[in-house]
């Protein structure tokens, strides 16, 4: 269902707010020609009302020749601003960029958040944006979150379908997403509340069941029969299964990249206003679906790329899945029970 223009104003200056954005801030608004023309144009005008310097920022589509799929995901690491230093320099000027593109995962995003720029991701369609606006509690709720993943030596993980899976944690430093970027130095993405973090090289072993029902991501699909990984030091050694397990392999093989089937980012939703059932419910070229990565209970894990948390392994291949009904813990304590939160913090 449409938003007006002025539902999403108000939406833009309350989520600018909570990012302290002050009157008198360089704000870039960084665009492709797939950007959202709507949450575009109605964040230009809330930074104007808010009395921000605002520049509009237009890079050339990149990758689309190379990905599998027109979703922002699906070719990740790979942007315009590899050989375009003026736009760089801009972007590491500037207080605060909106990004509706989707630097993620490049080098580039890196260096412009070393220079102590904000950083917000905003690519969802304004429907979903408006829903899940971020508030201070969900912040609070993953602040709480992260204070036990950073002490955590262990994460564990089963469920009825059979997952079984552990990792050991420490190595790599926890992602905290709320919704808002408010620190310099800091990437957020909105719509968004989650924390998780990467295993320790070579730690991450046993089983993981993605049950039917569960979400693939950027396939956009829930999978209809099961589907089995095995891990074993660190890296989805066997992917069993239907036709999904086929799909899935077929995929990630059409990178040609080994590093494509390391195991990534773990870790746990958190918010409460997002829902599985919404990408049944969306065109699935309109939605990146961050409601399935982001549902309070679910355990989200990843493959691919570690750079966003400072390593080497660069490949363009990231999958997201987050998996229902299942128990996690850290250091044999309980963060979620068969697919619930459990701890009061973090509700």
């Amino acid at each position: 269902m449409a938003v007006s223009d002025s539902d999403l104003v108000s939406g833009w200056q309350q989520v600018l707010t909570l990012c302290q954005l002050k009157a008198g801030e360089q704000v870039t608004l960084l665009t492709s020609t797939d950007s959202h023309p709507q949450v575009v144009n109605t964040c230009e005008i809330a930074c104007g009302l808010m009395g921000a310097v605002v520049t509009r920022l237009v890079l050339p589509p990149l990758n689309g020749e190379k990905a599998l799929s027109p979703d922002k995901s699906g070719y990740v690491g790979k942007t315009a601003l590899e050989t375009n230093k003026v736009a760089l320099s801009a972007l590491k000027s500037s207080d605060l960029i909106i990004d509706t593109m989707m630097l993620l995962f490049s080098p580039e995003q890196e260096e412009i958040l070393k220079a102590n720029t904000r950083m917000l991701l905003a690519v969802e369609p304004p429907e979903i944006l408006l829903r899940l606006l971020p508030t201070l509690e969900d912040k609070q709720r993953a602040m709480a979150a992260t204070r036990r993943l950073q002490q955590a030596k262990t994460m564990t993980v089963t469920s009825p379908a059979g997952t079984d899976f552990r990792c050991a944690l420490g190595a790599y430093p926890v992602l905290t997403q709320h919704g808002f970027s408010d620190v310099a130095g800091k990437w957020d993405h909105w719509p968004s509340c989650f924390v998780a973090t990467w295993p320790d090289e070579g730690s991450s072993h046993g089983k993981i069941v993605i049950d039917s029902g569960d979400i693939i991501l950027p396939f956009k699909r829930y999978v209809r029969e099961p589907v089995t990984l095995i891990i074993e030091e660190g890296y989805i050694r066997q992917i069993e299964g239907g036709f999904d397990a086929e799909f899935m392999r077929s995929f990630m093989d059409s990178f040609n990249d080994p590093e494509a089937y390391a195991m990534a980012h773990v870790g746990w939703g958190l918010m409460t206003r997002a829902h599985w059932s919404t990408l049944g419910l969306y065109d699935r070229e309109s939605t990146i679906g961050m409601d399935a990565r982001a549902f309070a209970g679910n355990f989200l894990f990843s493959s691919g790329p570690n750079t966003e948390a400072g390593g080497t392994r660069d490949t363009p291949c990231h999958l997201d899945i987050p998996l229902r009904n299942c128990s996690l813990s850290l250091d044999n304590e309980p963060m979620t029970l068969n697919g619930k939160v459990v701890s009061e913090d973090q509700r």
